[in-house]
């Protein structure tokens, strides 16, 4: 009998089991592809120098496809969601949650900062060195106001084309003063002895010729400058991109019937372009297990760099913890009342592309696909707030660079009294919400911050050598408030949306009666997918 029971209960377990292996086949994929990619990186360290950039180049190529492909889908699903959310937008219910995500956003980088400082102020990472940190590689000088200003100047760009794949940057040429030093006039004994030994050097086969006249040697002169002015650089400008589509849609909205059938091209151009995301997703995790593998088989000398920058590390990686599981966390429980972890648990596929990728802008379809399918947020709230976070919310960013300013201070021996603390807080907010979301964008704006209190730009490479391997942890962090921010702007605009909906029912109503309703009620609510 006993047997007969365990025949009963077993196949119920199994089908249980077999529907929780299917419901996070991908999930499971995903870490199974972190594992493999960390100890195939390892075990061909062994067998690949670190010197050999060709094997290592196409040891990557897998997981360029993948960026390739994920970067690929930025531009229509940026252009295409906003549009579509603003388009489907009540001006007042727009409002209202532009105006949640925007304070949710600046309150949890602030703190995120605010958290950093205290962690780097506890442990003092840059009075604890163990080993003298190589000052290696080039770093590009910058000023902290040309890059505010080029901040504000790429939210307009002049040119919707090239903003695809070019932006602005202030460049700044310093004058050169060429030093000459006059040669001695020469003697009598001077010139005999030059001729004596031109004629000794006359039976060698080379000749050699002696160039002392004259010594040049560049100088640049502070404060001088000879030239300012706007060059282009790679790379898409993703905030001009947002800002010209939050316009876009908001004037869609608003004008009525005639801007329906564009309307109609962005909402079908948005359900292509997620099907699309699909597709690269089950993909994902080939593409990041060779990223991985490719990464450790290039670190020159991990043992080393762990020593030298190893409690700069721990106080980063402390920081982030304690932000991404009770910060943000707490902030989603005490405004939602839902468990969070069962919400970053939904997410769990994005924070693992986000960690493999580096860049919160490729992972962006990915956490609009988990957050619409695995966490059950409303489209029209994902579709609004998830590509602004991705643009602008950098929380981790926001507390690496305030940790890292104050490490660079403390390895100077330069003192940083409470108003350069103050100065640090609001720089890196500043500069974390001017930060790409691409690979290692933190190091780029991480020059505002050092300006900003007086340290030397070039310090940055004191932390060249690990920037790329905590750049994983903080973009993790990143995708992480941006969900979360996601969940928080739904719950506080339920109000909103049931409006819309009742709208949209009662469209519907009318429409079947024959009643003929304004267009803007029906734009309204119309993004209900």
């Amino acid at each position: 009998m006993a047997d007969d029971k365990t025949d009963q209960v077993s196949p119920k377990w199994v089908e249980t089991l077999k529907k929780i292996v299917m419901d996070n086949l991908l999930v499971i994929f995903m870490i199974i592809a972190v594992i493999i990619g960390v100890a195939m990186g390892l075990g061909l360290r062994d067998h690949i120098s670190t010197d050999d950039k060709r094997t290592i180049f196409f040891l990557q190529f897998p997981g360029d496809l993948l960026l390739n492909m994920l970067k690929m889908l930025i531009l229509p699903l940026i252009v295409s969601s906003l549009i579509s959310a603003m388009s489907g937008l009540k001006a007042q219910a727009s409002g209202k949650m532009g105006l949640r995500t925007v304070l949710y956003y600046l309150i949890t980088t602030f703190c995120a900062v605010v958290l950093g400082i205290i962690l780097v102020v506890a442990i003092q990472p840059g009075y604890k060195r163990e080993a003298s940190i190589e000052r290696s590689g080039k770093t590009k000088s910058a000023e902290g106001l040309t890059s505010l200003l080029d901040l504000i100047r790429n939210c307009f760009p002049d040119n919707l084309i090239t903003a695809c794949f070019q932006k602005k940057e202030t460049t700044m040429v310093y004058e050169k003063v060429t030093l000459t030093t006059p040669a001695p006039s020469p003697t009598t004994d001077d010139m005999t002895t030059a001729a004596i030994n031109m004629t000794e050097n006359m039976t060698t086969e080379a000749m050699t010729t002696v160039e002392a006249m004259t010594t040049v040697a560049p100088k640049v002169i502070d404060g001088k400058l000879e030239s300012i002015g706007l060059s282009t650089q790679g790379g898409m400008n993703v905030l001009g991109l947002v800002v010209f589509s939050l316009f876009f849609g908001g004037v869609l909205a608003r004008i009525g019937e005639k801007g329906r059938p564009l309307i109609d091209v962005f909402d079908c151009l948005h359900h292509v372009t997620m099907k699309l995301i699909t597709l690269v997703i089950w993909y994902s995790p080939i593409g990041i297990a060779f990223l991985i593998a490719a990464k450790l088989v290039a670190m020159e000398n991990p043992g080393e760099m762990f020593t030298q920058l190893g409690y700069y590390m721990l106080t980063v990686l402390v920081g982030l913890a304690v932000h991404a599981f009770i910060v943000l966390p707490l902030v989603y429980f005490v405004i939602v009342r839902k468990n969070p972890y069962r919400f970053m648990y939904g997410i769990l596929q994005a924070l693992l592309t986000a960690w493999g990728t580096a860049s919160s802008s490729a992972t962006l379809p990915v956490t609009m696909s988990c957050l619409e399918e695995r966490n059950n947020v409303d489209p029209r709230v994902t579709m609004f707030v998830t590509p602004i976070g991705a643009t602008v919310n950098m929380d981790g960013t926001a507390l690496y660079e305030a940790v890292a300013a104050i490490f660079i201070a403390q390895y100077l021996d330069v003192p940083l009294d409470f108003g350069k603390i103050v100065i640090i807080s609001l720089t890196a907010t500043a500069a974390a919400i001017g930060a790409a979301g691409v690979p290692s964008a933190g190091l780029v704006t991480m020059a505002i911050v050092l300006s900003a209190v007086g340290l030397p730009v070039e310090e940055v490479r004191l932390i060249l050598a690990i920037d790329w391997f905590l750049d994983r942890f903080r973009t993790a962090v990143n995708v992480l408030g941006d969900s979360f921010g996601a969940g928080i702007v739904e719950h506080l605009s339920q109000k909103e949306l049931q409006e819309m909906d009742l709208h949209l029912h009662k469209y519907l109503e009318d429409e079947q009666n024959g009643v003929v309703n304004t267009f803007d009620v029906k734009t309204a609510i119309d993004t209900k997918m």
